[in-house]
């Protein structure tokens, strides 16, 4: 039996659930810039622009723990695009404490852009919302963390 890849698609689609808070996080150097979005890609809460050091990475556990208590969920799921180097201790950060950590491909985000607003135009925010639809769309992979 052949295994299709929109059934892979479905799978990740059918883990996002209505007690989920989808968050997507634009990676940088130093300031990393986090929205997130519920199951159906209403947006919730304001934006959250933290350090890409131990101070920053509570802040957004903060931030979204918050977002989940006023929303009434349960549960988180973080994408991220893995950009050089630097989403690495932000990823392993959050799978310490496990929270669901995935993945999207930079290639797509570029080309999803348009989905949200009509435009081409770019900014931290637009890419982290854009990264939260995308895994709320099922467009995502899980990390596999190494030491």
């Amino acid at each position: 039996m052949k295994f299709k890849m929109q059934d892979k698609q479905n799978q990740l689609i059918e883990r996002i659930s209505d007690e989920h808070l989808v968050v997507g996080v634009d990676i940088a150097q130093l300031t990393h810039v986090a929205r997130a979005v519920n199951y159906r890609g209403i947006v919730v809460g304001d934006p959250l622009s933290f350090e890409n050091n131990e101070d920053g990475f509570a802040r957004l556990l903060d931030w979204i723990n918050k977002l989940k208590n006023s929303k009434d969920l349960d549960t988180e799921i973080v994408g991220m695009e893995p950009t050089g180097h630097y989403w690495l201790n932000l990823s392993q950060w959050l799978y310490d404490r496990n929270i669901d950590v995935v993945t999207v491909n930079p290639h797509l985000v570029k080309k999803n852009k348009e989905n949200r607003d009509n435009t081409q135009s770019k900014s931290d925010k637009k890419d982290a919302l854009v990264i939260a639809d995308m895994v709320k769309n099922g467009y995502y992979s899980f990390i596999r963390p190494t030491t």
